[in-house]
């Protein structure tokens, strides 16, 4: 943390403002991009004031993510820019490296601000994979500052800085910029730094939802960036009437200027030791007796300790003992009749015991069984005690058997006591009260039974996410969908987010971390967190046949850090490919211990039935948790509508290319109206086609790109200026300073709140232009259509439907395109090989018909044929009844009859090997009436 002034975001090129001299933060950005190669640096503002001075300094380099939140109230509010409005975001090669979200009414919570983090800022920077954070840390945003009229808290900022400690590494760097409350200022510099030193985040004194005005800023802020970022498809939802709830009026009587009592006086705990780790070899004597290849072995437990220790990691915790759990403990949670039945089985003969496994589902009993669940069960009661005594911070307990399927009154699925229940209950026992506690179940199968013993419970919110296959993965039946929100008073407080298919990755947990998850646990404001952290969607695991990464597990476990003052204890669950779990928990661990988590590489976009698993969630629960509705018009695009998204990549950037300061070119805001006019419409696409209008603008001057950069001292004027009016700003922005244009544009039906409403996000064409580009009193000027290819794995996007749609698709230039050579062609190198080419079958002996019409629906465009049994269907971007055959028969290659490209849905990749040449050369005669000429 750099504790220093005078402040400098406000500082631009050639021009001091706002108190600010020099620019430390776009120094310090450039200062590491040319003397430590820094190639990706994220800039975060969040001081009350938009610094327009860092903002013009980057808005034309990729290489550089510029993120602000600030008050706007439609220009009212100093500087007075529309560049500080969310429409602005950057332009030529920065275009989409700008975000801002403009807050347009005073008294904004820590709830507006996390959730801007989460919805906006987390996902983008993932995307990113900065390098470097740097933070404009203002604290004017704080209850009680005399400029800045807002109601953040310390604690909220402690929390907005433990969300960034996550990014690049844990490399990150608080620069003071404004705050002019001396008390709230210090207590918000020091709140910071506790976190930044690995103290735990406090307890948020008003947690809540984002207010109304701020939902609308964030979803504004989101439909302007959905065009530049993958991870933004389907980012917020649209909000049907029916979705409205008793409740909502009285929300809305609350919103505007919003005073809570004075904070109270922050501490931060004293601790023995920051994790505790609890673990008994003697667990290993629960074990198979008719099959030594159960997957659910005694080595899991072994593997796990044998790394934690080899790695260090172990010495570093506090060794806790392990203990049964009492009667009284199980009875909170299972019946009398179960523990009995189970205690029973001690006795019991071999074959009896082979008898009694089988009136249970997925379960062995051997004679030590019941001792082994007793130990887990209460070595997990233990780890809650120590956490709640305040010996240890958080920890993990390396337990089996698991417990997450087991009932009331039966186990299941190699559960016999439901160890995070105990657990749960033990808490509030020990507390005296019903202990807020918010249970998180990533383990790859639904916890049926954890769902089950809280279901009526208000005062426990159990989240789970899982595969469910349409209700044909274990534990099968529809208790793990989305569907099932809990009973009674516990209504809304079970959340089901239920994947339909294998390989989920880290960008899909991600993703449901921060649009579902955090939101709801940040509303619900825990005081203790449970992770059943089954590791059976890990990577490699045989059951779950699932794709997350050790990395990413540790990310999932540092953002609940957040949550319920650090108090978080991690519980063994599944978890049956030895090296994944010991690899996950040892990455879990890393992140108790205050450890960063390392930089996600080759993190792809979120599959698109992910997207629609999440969606389905807050669908359902929105009208439950205020924080989900953050939302959007609705999609107008039909089913067979694509987008060209055309995001440069950041990696390719020259950090120093950027020279100067550079003026954002945009939406501009008419002066005198309030309006913002358009530059760009694009018409309705078409697969594999995009046709944008020609942009119409108007001058008011003739200016060069040089008279343009001249331009900074009327802006700096223009911009002192107070503005006068409602909405009205008659003082010159930065836009009418480079170049005069004036772009007309209209904007999207679903930012009301008052906001100035700039254009909706363009479609297709949406490089803006730069002012050197500007010659003459020009009444129409087409947009350049060349754009800077996308990244290969950015076009490996799905064409036959199955993949998630990658929002970078293969640009099929066909009629007037074809004749320009403005025209760019994409191109995808595909698989040399993959081992689902044994599934091609030969072609029958009737041969190919590329005009044959989808077997489904009829339909004569975007028609794949299947390889193995040379059926046709239609693509996802149609009907997707490819798509729906491939999950149904599991064939895996399919051929496209509009390019001719071979498509892998078990890779999700495209193939070309000589294996296929044959096939693809049969299409290609009936398609053109001749040979291949090359089989590349």
């Amino acid at each position: 943390m750099a504790i220093i002034r005078p402040p400098g975001h406000h500082a631009q090129h050639s021009l001091m403002d706002g108190y600010c001299m020099f620019n430390h933060v776009a120094v310090a950005a450039r200062y590491a991009q040319q003397k430590h190669d820094i190639q990706r640096v994220l800039i975060v503002d969040w001081d009350v004031h938009h610094g327009q001075g860092t903002q013009f300094t980057f808005d034309q380099d990729p290489s550089v993510l510029y993120f602000s939140i600030h008050r706007y109230e439609q220009g009212r509010f100093w500087p007075h820019l529309t560049a500080s409005n969310w429409s602005t975001t950057g332009f030529g090669e920065g275009q989409g490296y700008t975000i801002n979200v403009p807050w347009n009414q005073v008294g904004m919570r820590d709830a507006d601000y996390i959730a801007a983090f989460l919805h906006v800022l987390l996902p983008v920077s993932l995307e990113f994979q900065p390098q470097l954070v740097l933070v404009a840390a203002g604290f004017d945003a704080l209850q009680g500052d005399p400029k800045g009229e807002m109601a953040a808290t310390p604690a909220g900022f402690a929390q907005l800085t433990h969300l960034l400690m996550g990014l690049a590494g844990g490399k990150l760097i608080l620069s003071l910029e404004g705050g002019y409350n001396l008390r709230s200022l210090a207590e918000g510099v020091s709140a910071s730094l506790h976190t930044l030193l690995g103290d735990p985040c406090p307890v948020l004194e008003f947690p809540g939802a984002p207010c109304p005005s701020a939902q609308a800023s964030i979803s504004c802020a989101l439909e302007a960036l959905e065009p530049f970022w993958e991870v933004f498809v389907r980012s917020a939802e649209t909000l049907e009437e029916e979705d409205t709830v008793e409740g909502d009026d009285v929300e809305k009587e609350a919103e505007g200027p919003w005073q809570p009592p004075e904070f109270p006086i922050l501490t931060w705990p004293v601790l023995q030791a920051r994790t505790g780790l609890v673990y008994d070899p003697q667990m290993m004597d629960h074990y198979n007796l008719w099959d030594n290849h159960h997957p659910e072995t005694p080595q899991r437990i072994k593997r796990i300790m044998h790394h934690l220790e080899e790695l260090g990691l172990a010495g570093r915790c506090l060794a806790l003992p392990a203990r049964p759990a009492t009667d009284a403990e199980l009875l909170a949670c299972h019946s009398a009749e179960h523990v009995d039945r189970l205690r029973a089985t001690e006795k019991m003969k071999t074959r009896e015991l082979h008898r009694e496994g089988a009136n249970y589902d997925s379960i062995y009993i051997c004679p030590s069984t019941f001792t082994c669940a007793q130990l887990a069960a209460g070595a997990a009661c233990r780890l809650v005690e120590a956490v709640l005594a305040g010996e240890v911070l958080n920890g993990i307990a390396v337990v089996r058997p698991p417990g997450h399927h087991a009932e009331r009154d039966a186990a299941c699925g190699f559960c016999f006591f439901n160890s995070v229940a105990v657990a749960a209950r033990h808490a509030q026992a020990v507390s005296g009260r019903a202990l807020r506690i918010l249970i998180v179940d990533w383990d790859v199968h639904h916890g049926n039974g954890t769902q089950h013993i809280f279901e009526e419970d208000p005062s426990v919110l159990y989240i789970s996410l899982h595969r469910y296959d349409h209700g044909t993965f274990f534990p099968m039946g529809d208790e793990g969908a989305s569907s099932q929100i809990g009973q009674a008073a516990g209504t809304g407080f079970t959340v089901n987010v239920a994947w339909n298919g294998p390989r989920l990755g880290d960008a899909d947990y991600l993703v449901a971390w921060h649009r579902l998850v955090l939101p709801i646990a940040y509303e619900f404001n825990p005081e203790l967190v449970l992770v059943s952290a089954g590791f059976d969607a890990a990577r490699g695991d045989p059951l779950g046949s699932c794709q997350v990464s050790p990395e990413g597990y540790a990310h999932l476990t540092h953002l609940l850090m957040g949550l319920a003052n650090g108090r978080i204890i991690l519980i063994l669950e599944g978890g049956y490919n030895l090296t994944s779990i010991s690899e996950s928990m040892a990455a879990c661990t890393h992140s108790l211990l205050g450890d960063p988590p390392p930089l996600l590489t080759l993190l792809r976009p979120p599959l698109s039935g992910a997207l629609a698993s999440i969606s389905e969630t807050i669908q359902v629960h929105r009208r439950y948790w205020c924080s989900l509705r953050v939302t959007k018009v609705k999609d107008k695009e039909g089913p067979s509508s694509s987008k060209l998204i055309t995001k440069k990549a950041p990696q390719a950037a020259n950090p120093l290319s950027a020279k100067g300061m550079t003026m954002p070119e945009g939406n501009i805001l008419e002066a005198g109206t309030g309006k913002v006019t358009s530059a760009t419409s694009v018409k309705e696409s078409t697969p594999g086609q995009t046709t944008s209008e020609t942009a119409v603008m108007e001058f008011t001057q003739d200016q060069s790109s040089e008279t343009a950069m001249g331009g900074a001292a009327a802006l700096n004027q223009a911009t002192s200026e107070a503005a006068t009016g409602d909405a009205t700003l008659d003082q010159t922005t930065s836009e009418e300073a480079v170049g005069g244009a004036e772009l007309i544009q209209s904007p999207p039906a679903s930012c009301t709140d008052n906001q100035t409403p700039p254009a909706s996000p363009m479609q297709g064409a949406t490089t803006q232009i730069s002012p050197s580009k500007l010659t003459g009193n020009l009444s129409t000027l087409e947009l350049d259509k060349a754009q800077e290819p996308p990244e290969e794995e950015e076009l490996l996007g799905e064409a036959a439907g199955g993949q998630d749609m990658n929002e970078s698709v293969l640009m099929h230039v066909t009629g007037d395109h074809a004749d320009t050579d403005q025209a760019m062609f994409y191109a995808v190198t595909p698989l040399p090989w993959c081992p689902h080419l044994v599934a091609v079958c030969p072609v029958p002996e009737a041969g190919l018909d590329v005009t044959q019409p989808c077997q489904d629906c009829g339909a004569l465009q975007e028609n794949w044929v299947c390889l193995s049994c040379y059926q046709v269907y239609c693509s996802r971007y149609i009907n997707a009844h490819m798509l729906q055959h491939h999950e149904g028969s599991g064939h895996p290659l399919v051929l496209s009859y509009a390019d001719l490209s071979t498509w892998c849905y078990h890779c999700q990749a495209y193939v070309h090997h000589k294996a296929l040449v044959a096939v693809k050369n049969i299409a290609h005669q009936n398609k053109f009436g001749e040979n291949m000429l090359h089989s590349h």
